[in-house]
């Protein structure tokens, strides 16, 4: 085949009419467009592959930090289970405590003999509340409430508690420190307080005290809790000990075989203080218990009651 290269406006028929100005620009043209296109292509696919990693980075990212905030969330899950057991079992505590408590104070106030209305610990401590106070629902925080609840009852009770430990105290010293009783366990009356035949004279004198008979050796008792202020051996008495106790009374315990207190010396009510005996003027085994107050004799008859 032969190719003829003519201008542009040579034709001949039946050849090949080639104008390779206008070739070669449509040529150029195309390999313009076909490397533009694949510049394109490229761009497009470089954005969207860029774009799809940037988008599975973040994705990868995003997961982290909800997998981050879900370990967060569990661990945080487990210490509240664990403080709210933890408080569970404070307030189980509390209230074996509280139970406690109430029989412990319920036993006081029978023993004590007190009005069981004024110390009930059977109920609630008395509150109030007002009209505009709106209810709250019920929430993790009932624990936390129970323990207030608990705390309110337990303050209560302690209260209840100090009074009735007070009023027992007081009783107790009262009782203490109050004349009641006989200084022996075991014996008699044998001689009044007042005016009687002396048994050694035989003529009328006044008698300061009673005489309680009983056996050699016995124990003697004080009667109430105070301070010896005499402890020995006088005319008349014998051994003799003086105990001096509250409301300016004291008391006299005469013809002691033995004297077990010294001057001094603080006893307690019923304690021994001496034993029964013989000694001074006597005419057998016996002790002369004598109370004065204020310095005078008084009738012993009205203290040797029993406690």
């Amino acid at each position: 085949m032969n190719i003829i290269l003519l201008s542009s406006s040579c034709k001949k028929k039946g050849s090949i009419d080639i104008c390779v100005p206008s070739t070669m620009r449509r040529l150029v043209l195309g390999v313009a467009l076909f490397s533009a296109l694949l510049v394109w292509a490229g761009y497009e696919l470089g954005s969207w592959y860029t774009e799809k990693t940037r988008s599975a980075s973040a994705v990868a990212q995003l997961r982290r930090l909800v997998d981050r905030e879900r370990e967060q969330l569990k661990i945080a899950r487990l210490e509240q289970h664990a403080h709210l057991d933890a408080l569970a079992l404070r307030v189980a505590r509390l209230q074996a405590h509280l139970m406690r408590l109430d029989a412990l104070g319920q036993r006081l106030v029978g023993l004590g003999k007190l009005d069981d209305k004024e110390f009930d610990f059977s109920v609630e401590p008395a509150q109030g509340t007002l009209e505009d106070e709106r209810a709250t629902l019920p929430d993790t925080s009932d624990t936390l409430d129970a323990m207030q609840r608990i705390e309110r009852l337990l303050a209560d009770r302690e209260n209840k508690l100090r009074m009735l430990e007070e009023q027992l105290a007081n009783r107790e010293l009262i009782r203490e420190t109050s004349l009641s009783g006989r200084p022996i366990d075991k014996g008699w009356i044998s001689s009044v307080f007042g005016r009687r035949t002396d048994p050694i004279t035989g003529k009328k004198a006044w008698h300061h005290g009673l005489d309680f008979a009983g056996k050699e050796g016995d124990p003697v008792h004080a009667v109430a809790a105070g301070v010896v202020v005499r402890s020995g051996h006088e005319r008349g008495y014998g051994n003799v000990v003086e105990i001096r106790h509250t409301d300016g009374y004291t008391t006299i315990y005469g013809h002691n075989e033995k004297n077990l207190v010294s001057e001094g010396e603080v006893v307690n009510k019923g304690q021994v203080i001496a034993l029964l005996g013989n000694t001074g003027r006597s005419t057998g085994p016996h002790v002369h218990f004598e109370v004065r107050r204020q310095g005078w004799p008084v009738d012993p008859k009205r203290y040797i009651r029993a406690p």
